[in-house]
């Protein structure tokens, strides 16, 4: 039974353990911090090609903090006596010593609590805006650096859009002049038909006018050197064929890297643009350990300059060989025309020549003819003395046949007697002689029948040969394709 005036023995009037610790658990707290970043995983495509051999830990704080009454740290277990629920005389708990340490001991620990609070507010301060400015400065940083970026693809950019224009440029040139190296190489087949068919027509002549003459030889000389230039311009033109395959892969190439640095201008300029303001900015964890770069600014650099590089070289070749064709195609087309001038001067003199000697072969066919006319009225007058020497001989000879029939003394050697001997004989012998003329005047007029016929044979042969030469010849290589032709231009 309680006694008047005695205190109340609650439960709860107790002294409480003094606590070690004023915070609580680690664990208890952690899952309230542990996701204060969203988490947004990452698409296929960027996701780690491996997992990281680190990984993150939760962090575990124990604070030590002066315990607030050192007073029960100080006291022994004997001094720290229970409640009775059942005493009868009042006990004294604490000195008043302890009372006035235990108060002070409170004010300076609360003094040290209020300055290392104090202390940590400066720090965590000075911690934010250290922090803040070095944020800023970095980030200011990266948005520099990416302007430079941008300013180092947009020159590389101007520099390919340029070169890649240059080499547009020479391409079509070069495909022009191709086209121009065809077309002329294709107009060199006619004057090559035209030389082959003159040559062929020529062997159509007869006789005498068959001959090696100086037509001839230019003809094979022109053919000769129609088929040297087609094989120089077939060879220009495989080349210009190759080159302009190496023209389009240069091409290629700048138009790949233009492309990429295009894509790549695009994203550094949506990069330099973005501010912390900015829509679209997330989180991406783990996006700061990809690392996807393949090239190093030396080598970057050096990858554009060298397709600049490769394509300059290769539209100076293509340039080069451009004015090779140009200066071929002038060369073949000088060389051919000229050729072609000889052989027609050389025609012109053959012809001149053919036409002069059947002129004169008509002159001499004239003459003859009349000749044989001549000879002919001569062979008849020839005749007629012939045919006109019968009766004197025959009176001569009827004259001495009478005379033999004189009798006894009557055939008398006088002047009536040897004048019919003298003149049959006289007349024997001009009939010998106009026989004997008679022969040769029949074989001279033989050999003007042949002559005749020579001359009207070779007059046959001249006339076929100047019809050739002159009308199948010449005619064809009127034909001949004019020198704008042989450039190429038409």
């Amino acid at each position: 039974m309680e006694l008047p005036g005695s205190p109340l023995t609650a439960t709860y009037a107790r002294p409480r353990s003094t606590p070690t610790k004023f915070l609580p658990a680690i664990s208890t707290t952690a899952s309230s911090y542990k996701n204060h970043f969203p988490y947004h995983p990452l698409p296929q495509s960027f996701r780690l090609p491996r997992l990281p051999s680190t990984s993150y830990e939760t962090a575990a704080i124990n604070p030590s903090l002066s315990p607030f009454s050192r007073l029960s740290q100080g006291l022994t277990p004997s001094k720290m006596r229970d409640f009775v629920s059942n005493r009868t005389t009042p006990f004294t708990r604490y000195t008043p010593d302890d009372w006035y340490r235990s108060n002070l001991t409170n004010c300076k620990e609360s003094e040290t609590a209020r300055h290392n609070a104090e202390r940590l507010r400066v720090d965590t301060a000075r911690l934010i805006r250290d922090t803040y400015q070095q944020t800023k400065k970095t980030q200011a940083e990266s948005t520099k650096s990416l302007g430079e970026r941008v300013n180092d693809i947009e020159f590389w950019m101007s520099e390919l859009c340029h070169e890649l224009d240059e080499m547009i440029g020479e391409t079509n040139a070069l495909t022009d002049v191709k086209k121009r190296l065809e077309r002329a190489l294709a107009k060199t087949e006619a004057p090559l038909q035209v030389s082959q068919e003159c040559l062929l027509h020529r062997e159509k002549r007869m006789g005498i006018d068959l001959v090696l003459d100086d037509v001839e030889k230019q003809l094979f000389t022109e053919v000769d050197i129609i088929r040297s230039c087609q094989k120089r311009m077939q060879q220009y033109l495989d080349k210009a064929k190759d080159q302009l395959v190496s023209n389009r892969a240069a091409q290629h190439e700048l138009e790949k890297d233009l492309a990429n640095k295009q894509e790549a201008h695009r994203i550094d300029k949506k990069c330099y643009h973005l501010r912390n303001t900015s829509d679209g900015i997330s989180y991406y964890r783990g996006v700061e350990r990809v690392d996807d770069t393949i090239s190093v600014p030396e080598s970057w650099a050096n990858f554009t300059d060298n397709n600049i590089l490769c394509s300059q070289g290769e539209r100076a070749a293509s340039t080069k060989l451009r004015d090779n064709i140009e200066n071929l195609l002038v060369v073949t087309a000088n060389e051919m025309r000229h050729q072609f001038n000889v052989v027609n001067v050389a025609f012109t003199n053959r012809i001149a020549e053919t036409a002069d000697a059947k002129r004169e072969i008509r002159t001499h066919l004239a003459k003859t003819v009349q000749e044989i006319f001549q000879i002919e009225m001569n062979i008849e007058a020839i005749q007629k003395a012939i045919r006109d020497k019968g009766p004197p001989l025959k009176v001569a000879q009827t004259r001495l046949d009478e005379c033999i029939w004189r009798p006894n003394m009557e055939p008398c050697q006088d002047t009536a007697q040897l004048r019919p001997v003298n003149k049959v004989c006289e007349i024997d012998e001009t009939i010998q002689s106009l026989q004997q003329q008679l022969r040769d005047a029949e074989d001279t007029l033989q050999v003007l029948f042949r002559a005749k016929s020579v001359l009207e044979h070779d007059l046959a042969i001249k006339a076929n040969s100047l019809f050739i030469d002159q009308e199948e010849c010449m005619g064809m290589r009127k034909t001949f394709p004019s020198t704008v032709r042989l450039l190429g231009y038409v």
